[in-house]
């Protein structure tokens, strides 16, 4: 047996050991109200990225205020919990990697998932696992101890593959709208412009407000500025956003390893439909000798 990270368990979900107890069990109480805008993905997949988008869209393409937090203005619901999101000025944004059964609804708010290949998903979470120690207890934790415990749903926010599903079954709902880190990646002005046509803001005709708005969310400027993402990260710890490339699961996975994921998403997409996603990564992952 491997090293495993530690969690706080609510039944069978699993949850970060820094995050407030009673704020997973507040966060389920919330009433999502009209107007509401959620920013949902499985942890490492774009939420960040899509935050900010959110925001400078919201605020006409002007960056975060001096040492403002994005987690403060845009919270992690079940991290938080209720009261801190009814707090918050209208129109709401909020953070959440609940599955779709379990975050709030309601038919006049909006929701933007973004989905990211699994293979890119898991040495990002890897790395944000084990540079959290305070968190998971995982500082001398592997990617083969890693990979093992990923690719048996056993992480926080839970299996990768039913967040996924849960998501990708309602990407025709009016009120959800369904995107790929990757294709943000390969043109993120058609991404921001089809988020805020999403969010019906003038703004996604204004070119100057664009603009501004893809130069300050640009994954290099993003990085420059990591503290305002995130406020409990260690000195030691590696970078919140760390490469935000394509590919890197290159770097770290065996050939076992690359058809073991393989063969768990050709399952899932036979179940669940969203073999379309990332055909060519996972070809290339199958193929892997």
């Amino acid at each position: 047996m491997g090293l495993k990270p530690s969690y706080t368990m609510h039944g069978e979900f699993r949850m970060p050991m820094g995050f407030p107890v009673a704020g997973f069990s507040s966060a389920l109480d919330y009433r999502a109200q009209s107007g509401d805008i959620f920013i949902a993905a499985y942890p490492k997949c774009g939420t960040t990225w899509v935050q900010y988008i959110v925001y400078l869209l919201l605020h006409e393409g002007a960056p975060l205020a001096g040492d403002r937090l994005l987690e403060k203005t845009i919270p992690h619901l079940e991290e938080v919990g209720r009261e801190p999101v009814e707090r918050l000025p209208k129109p709401r944004a909020i953070k959440t990697h609940l599955p779709f059964a379990m975050t709030p609804a309601h038919p006049e708010a909006r929701y933007i998932y973004v989905a990211r290949n699994p293979f890119d998903c898991v040495v990002s979470f890897y790395h944000h696992t084990r540079g959290f120690a305070q968190h998971y207890d995982f500082a001398a934790g592997t990617f083969e101890d890693y990979f093992e415990c990923f690719l048996a749903g056993e992480v926080d926010f839970g299996d990768y593959f039913d967040n996924l599903a849960s998501w990708y079954e309602h990407r025709d709902d009016s009120n959800v709208l369904f995107l790929t880190y990757e294709t943000m990646q390969a043109d993120p002005r058609r991404a921001t412009v089809t988020i805020a046509e999403f969010l019906e803001l003038p703004c996604s005709s204004d070119e100057a407000t664009l603009n501004e708005v893809l130069r300050h969310s640009s994954l290099a400027n993003m990085r420059k500025d990591q503290g305002r993402w995130s406020s409990q990260r260690p000195e030691d710890c590696s970078e919140f956003i760390r490469k935000g490339v394509v590919g890197d699961w290159l770097n770290h996975f065996s050939p076992g390893q690359a058809h073991r994921l393989a063969d768990k998403f050709r399952a899932g997409a036979e179940a669940s439909g969203f073999g379309r996603l990332w055909p060519d990564i996972v070809e290339a992952a199958r193929l892997m000798s």
